[in-house]
Order: structure tokens, then C-alpha cells, then sequence
């Protein structure tokens, strides 16, 4: 780390060279000053990482240093010294924006102690902004990778939606980037300053499932040692991103709707309701509307979710941007582990296009980050590229008019093959085609495939 840059104002020539040597003995890089007019005039935005003033000084007192520094530098840190530490001077230094104060006379041993708490504060507070700037950046919608019809309709449509701050569900198939999406419209809503708390309903049993999402009293049921807050609290003022809610129990799809109805909700165990403002964002594979039909989803709540529904193209249908999404990998990877790819042959490029993808964006991202594994050249080619996905004699992309029946065709050989190979454990299976073994069980029995009597 490099050292850290403070700017000492102290008309007190004694006291300033003291202070001076103190902090350049801890490694700090000092620029002192005697007259406080000279040091305002000198100073500059980002030229520091704190500033060090006395208040009592001649031509230009300390509070109206504070008020030219924090000016130019809204960032800065500033710690001021006063021998008369009055309730009154406090509350104007504090309101100019001061970071401490600190009273004279002080040992050096304080004055490291109270720099050292500015410079870490100012550390994390630097921190925080960087990351709000990254993850702003990551989620805008420019850097969704896509320039085919359907993506662009779509992200449209998010880019309305972000501002308008009132539930949406997003559907479409497993892999197809939902919660990308969900992220993008937090970080470009109003409550991007909070925080995004994602919950896969599909991953959790149900008795922790209503836990993880309302929290519970300590006592409330075996195991409980203490009290713990809910993921609902822990996005107050944010973004709650319920990912499968297809897969949510009927008693917690009833207490999710009274929140949504309410905005409170009661912990496991407690008798008084916790209020919490936080925007809802659900997503699923599943056809919600068919689960309402038969019983498995309330149609109130699928109603209080999908008040905007945002449905995510399959990567099969949006064939013109698989390329783009192909060498958005080769690169994140080629920068992770400093490998040269290129990118893929022609005739690679062109099996990619041809390829169904069953597990859509993931499944292409898995792809291309075992082929670049186990290339050797600087382009993936279709011999590498062969050992990952099903390559059929004409790589050209398919079309037949009846492309449902060629879907089912695909898929039903596709699971066939998977399952065979991996000796019928679909968790293996689910692995290598990026899809969670829930669609593949769903995709099994949509396809009538029993996995204990495949075909050879």
C-alpha cells in the first residue's frame, strides 16, 4: 500500500514540526504549513488522504479551512486541534464536515490513534463507493451481452421496469440468465444504494426455507439458540430476489402474500408484526398459471408477483448472439488464468450456432471454459469441442418446420445420452448440462424417460 499523504496546518511552528516528525517516523508522507492562507491556496482534490488543522490560527481560522477544503474535496478526512474543546466549536466543526476532534495538549501515541481511525474510515468508506461503482457498472444493461431482437425487446422493457419500483417476475428456461436480470433492475432502480439479497426457493427444505425468509425468536422451535433476522429484514430498503418461487410451500406462499399485501410480516415465535420496505423480484422455469390451475401455487400471489412479467428468450432463440456471448467467455477466462485464445474455427463457431443448448447461457459458459481447458491451439476447434457437446454431420443451424417435435426429439436424445454415460446419476448429469436436477427431473418426466431402463 502506499503511504498516505496528509496535509499539517499548524501556525504553532513548535507544534507543527513535532507532529510533522511524529507522522513521518509512522511512515506517513507530511506536508506541513505555518500560515493556513498558503496551505488553502496549495491544496488541491486528490492530492491528499487527510487533512490536519488548528483551529486558532491568524489570516484564516480552522473552520473556514475546514469549509475551502471540504469544498474542493467533499472525501477528505479532516481532523481539527483545538485547545478549547467547546460544545458549541464541536457542532460547527462536525457540521462543516470534520472527521475528529482533537484536544490539546495530546502525546503523539493519541494523535497516531486518531489519523490511523481517519485513514481506515476513509479506507472503507472508498471501498464502498468502488464497489457500488462496479456492480453499477457490471448490471447496466449495455454490458448484457446481446444485440438480437428478442434480448433487445426485452431489456426494453427491464429498463422501464427498474424505475418503477413494484413487483416483477421473470420466467424462461433454466440458464437463461434471470438473475442477471433481476440484478440489472436493482442496480438501476432507486434502492441501488441497498442491498440485493438473492433466495433460491428450490435449494432449501421446507422448514428452513420459511426460517432463511422470516427469521425466527430464539426458543421459537429446537434449535433456535438465538434470536436471527430473516432475509426480508436483511433486504430492508433493497432488493429480495426469490429465485424458483414455483418451488415455494403453500404455508410460506401465504405468508409472503400477507406481506406483500401488508409490508410486515412476524418472525417464527412472535407476536409483533416487523415492518420492512423492500422490492419483491421472483423468477421461475415453471408455468405458474398451470401451477395455479391445479392447486400447487396461490393464484392471489402469482397475481401480487407478476404485476410486470419479463420473459427471458432461450439461448436457441436468440442463435445471432451466441457468438458474442461465446468470446464474452474466452475472454473472462483468457483474464482469469492469462491464457491467448482466440476465440473458435469457423466450423466450431458454426456448431455453436447449430446447437440446441438445453442449458442455455450456462451451459454455453461451462462449454467454453472446459474447451479452453483442454485446447492446446490458439483457436477451440470442433475436435475439442466434440468432447462436450453433440456435434451432428451438418453443423449448420437446424431448421425444420416442425420445430417443436425437433425440440423433443433433441432433448429426449440428449437426456438419453447424458444419463448412459453417467450411469443414470442425474445429479452428474445435471452438472455437465448446467441445469439444477429439478429440470432435469421435470424434463424426464415431460419426456416419459425412466432413468433405471434407457435404451443403449
Amino acid at each position: 500500500m502506499s503511504q498516505a499523504r496528509i496535509m499539517l496546518i499548524d501556525n504553532e511552528e513548535g507544534l507543527c514540526r513535532m507532529m510533522e516528525a511524529v507522522l513521518s517516523d509512522s511512515d506517513y508522507q507530511v506536508k506541513s504549513y505555518t500560515r493556513s492562507v498558503q496551505a488553502v491556496a496549495d491544496f488541491t482534490a486528490g492530492s491528499y488522504d487527510l487533512v490536519i488543522t488548528d483551529i486558532k490560527m491568524p489570516e484564516m481560522d480552522g473552520i473556514e479551512v475546514l469549509r475551502h477544503i471540504r469544498d474542493r474535496d467533499p472525501e477528505i478526512p479532516v481532523i481539527v486541534i483545538t485547545a478549547f474543546a467547546t460544545v458549541e466549536l464541536s457542532i460547527q466543526a462536525l457540521r462543516q464536515g470534520a472527521y475528529d476532534m482533537l484536544t490539546k495538549p495530546f502525546e503523539p501515541d493519541e494523535l497516531l490513534y486518531r489519523v490511523k481511525n481517519a485513514l481506515q474510515h476513509q479506507h472503507l468508506v472508498d471501498e464502498n463507493r468502488e464497489l457500488k461503482e462496479e456492480l453499477s457498472g457490471r448490471f447496466c444493461f449495455e454490458n448484457i451481452v446481446g444485440t438480437s431482437e428478442p434480448l433487445q425487446q426485452l431489456l426494453t422493457k427491464v429498463a422501464k421496469v427498474a424505475v418503477r419500483d413494484t413487483s416483477a417476475l421473470i420466467t424462461g428456461e433454466s440458464g437463461t440468465g434471470k438473475e442477471l436480470i433481476a440484478q440489472a433492475i436493482h442496480y438501476n432502480s432507486t434502492r441501488s444504494a441497498s442491498r440485493f439479497v438473492a433466495l433460491n426457493c428450490g435449494a432449501l427444505p421446507d422448514n428452513i426455507l420459511e426460517s432463511e425468509l422470516f427469521g425466527y425468536r430464539k426458543g421459537a422451535f429446537t434449535g433456535a439458540t438465538e434470536n436471527r433476522r430473516g432475509l426480508l429484514e436483511a433486504a430492508n430498503g433493497g432488493t429480495l430476489f426469490l429465485d424458483e418461487v414455483g418451488n415455494l410451500p403453500m404455508n410460506v406462499q401465504m405468508t409472503l402474500l400477507r406481506f406483500l399485501q401488508e409490508q410486515e410480516f412476524l418472525r417464527i415465535g412472535e407476536r409483533e408484526p416487523i415492518r420492512v420496505d423492500v422490492r419483491i423480484i421472483s423468477a421461475t422455469n415453471l408455468d405458474l398459471q398451470k401451477a395455479t390451475a391445479n392447486g400447487t401455487f396461490r393464484e392471489d400471489l402469482f397475481y401480487r408477483l407478476n404485476v410486470i412479467n419479463l420473459h427471458l428468450p432461450p439461448l436457441r432463440e436468440r442463435v445471432e448472439d451466441i457468438p458474442l456471448l461465446a468470446n464474452r467467455f474466452i475472454s473472462e477466462q483468457n483474464n482469469k488464468f492469462g491464457t491467448e485464445v482466440k476465440g473458435l474455427t469457423p466450423e466450431a463457431l458454426s456448431a455453436i450456432k447449430g446447437y440446441l443448448w438445453p442449458g442455455n447461457i450456462r451451459q454455453l459458459k461451462n462449454v467454453i471454459e472446459a474447451a479452453m481447458t483442454l485446447t492446446t491451439d490458439a483457436f477451440i476447434g470442433l475436435p475439442v469441442l466434440g468432447q462436450l457437446i453433440e456435434i451432428s454431420g451438418d453443423i449448420s443451424p437446424i431448421n425444420e418446420a416442425d420445430y417443436a417435435s425437433a425440440l423433443a426429439r433433441f432433448e429426449t436424445e440428449y437426456l438419453n445420452r447424458l444419463l448412459r454415460k453417467h450411469g443414470s446419476n442425474v445429479e452428474a448429469a445435471a452438472a455437465e448440462a448446467g441445469m439444477n436436477m429439478a429440470t432435469i427431473y421435470r424434463k424426464l418426466k415431460k419426456r416419459d424417460i425412466d432413468k433405471g431402463n434407457l435404451p443403449q
